[in-house]
């Protein structure tokens, strides 16, 4: 159960006297207690190639005042069953608004390809909206004139 908390965990399943490689294609959990109710493994044989989906962190701080969107939060690849990477880290350190990081721009460990579109948009820097304080002033004189008019004559 450990096991498969990991994504993309390598297991070796014992069938009598044989050992078999597997990884878990698919697993169901319970909704409510998370428990785990059923689990699809996909037997791979070591140096065979298999397409993963492999999470995308962001490290970094991006320019103040600006927002950071991560667009994709897996990346799919194809790589080596015994080989598969724990995740990738993308660094958005100093960006300005309207920088975007796509999925050719992710490094990938030696032995590792895309198995996405190249140009698939991973990171997307914006600017904040931001409330100008002139603006936030007028809404709060506003705010007591609407409540009076609002309340009833007595």
């Amino acid at each position: 159960m450990l096991a498969l908390k990991q994504s993309n965990a390598l297991l070796t399943i014992d069938l009598g006297s044989e050992k078999h490689l597997a990884i878990p294609k698919q697993v169901q959990r319970d909704p409510l207690k998370g428990f785990i109710e059923h689990a699809d493994l996909l037997i791979v044989k070591k140096g065979e190639k298999v397409t993963v989906d492999v999470p995308v962190h962001v490290v970094g701080d991006a320019v103040s005042g600006n927002l950071v969107v991560l667009e994709n939060s897996t990346l799919s690849v194809e790589a080596e069953a015994t080989h598969i990477p724990d995740g990738f880290d993308v660094s958005v350190e100093g960006l300005e608004a309207g920088a975007q990081i796509l999925a050719k721009e992710v490094k990938l460990p030696k032995g590792t390809t895309l198995a996405v579109d190249e140009d698939l948009l991973i990171v997307n820097v914006t600017a904040a909206a931001v409330e100008s304080t002139e603006d936030a002033a007028e809404a709060d004189d506003a705010a007591p004139a609407e409540a009076e008019a609002a309340a009833p004559a007595e």
